[in-house]
């Protein structure tokens, strides 16, 4: 029923992944769309795009069309699938014409949101379009048994949501949403460096720190990194050290309520499953799963074993991809 040229997408808040059976992830840039203010046509996408994020003039308008996991913008969204479905085709030699799309969705999305994603791929090109919930497809790209009678925690942090599911015979037995994940995270830094320090820093340099120097709230040997901004006072450039200890206090917030989403789903979970999950353990995936220090933490606070998925960044998309030849069987057990 499927071919080797169907395509699995992402259509992450941060990112847009595209996912094929014969050559896995094809496609991963940023979901950023760069508009002439004036006519509104697309002038870049992806890398390209987030490379002119604070730099850009006021000509160019840059957009994110995905926010906390859905459509914010219909017909930017639909742009940019159109040039994610051609850069996608070129990386398998023009071969991507029409192909069945199996695409992720939100746990907590409505039905006139999965509408908009399903249309929206639908009129960048494919044949036929078929939504899985994001959290079902993490489950299945971490490799995780989600069709036997066991229960798989997945707990996927994103870029503008962490999802947390319960998976036992293709199904979801239990799942909390919270929008709280990465792009949170970042503006947590960005306001604790303007508070501290009155300066200014942009999103880029934010998820920079983030990366080189976050870490949950574990006891590490301190790391330290140089950044620049602009002083709020004086308007001219300036210079600081922090630390990750700061770091520490600057996503604890965030942190905090992250677990109590999985503490949440945790609690929800039927007597007879309960016990797989001191067996199994809970599984991270999305870039969330990266933070320094978070796999030990959540294990500590959750008193399960936790691991990260063996392609954090690339397990929704993964899943996706590979549901394609899972449909009749996820069907059925769906009802």
């Amino acid at each position: 029923m499927f071919s080797a040229t169907d395509i699995g997408i992402d259509l992450g808040t941060a990112n847009i992944l595209v996912y094929t059976k014969s050559k896995g992830v094809i496609f991963n840039e940023p979901s950023i769309v760069a508009l002439d203010a004036r006519t509104g046509a697309v002038i870049a996408i992806g890398t390209e795009a987030k490379a002119m994020l604070g730099k850009a003039p006021d000509s160019i308008r840059i957009v994110r069309p995905m926010k906390e996991g859905v459509i914010a913008d219909f017909d930017v969204t639909r742009e940019l699938l159109k040039l994610v479905m051609q850069k996608a085709s070129k990386q398998l030699g023009g071969s991507l014409r029409k192909p069945n799309v199996m695409v992720c969705t939100p746990s907590g999305a409505t039905a006139v949101e999965r509408r908009a994603i399903h249309d929206a791929v639908k009129q960048s090109g494919a044949k036929s379009v078929h939504l899985i919930e994001e959290t079902v497809a993490a489950a299945i790209g971490a490799d995780l048994p989600i069709t036997e009678p066991v229960a798989s925690v997945i707990v996927d942090i994103g870029g503008g949501t962490t999802e947390v599911a319960i998976i036992s015979f293709g199904g979801v037995v239990s799942s909390s949403t919270i929008k709280i994940a990465g792009d949170r995270m970042d503006e947590d830094i960005l306001q604790y460096v303007r508070k501290h320090y009155n300066l200014l820093i942009g999103e880029k340099t934010a998820e920079a720190i983030k990366k080189e120097i976050g870490y949950a709230p574990i006891s590490h040997e301190p790391k330290m990194m140089n950044i620049r901004g602009r002083d709020v006072l004086s308007g001219l450039p300036k210079t600081i050290e922090l630390s990750s200890v700061e770091m520490q206090k600057a996503l604890n917030e965030s942190l905090s309520a992250i677990l109590e989403c999985i503490r949440a789903t945790l609690e929800n979970c039927p007597a007879e499953l309960s016990g797989d999950m001191v067996d199994q353990g809970v599984v991270i995936s999305g870039g969330g799963a990266l933070l320094k220090g978070l796999q030990e933490w959540l294990s500590e606070e959750i008193s399960v074993p936790v691991h990260i998925a063996p392609d954090p960044l690339e397990s929704v998309a993964i899943g996706t991809g590979r549901s394609l030849s899972m449909i009749d069987q996820l069907e059925k057990m769906s009802r």
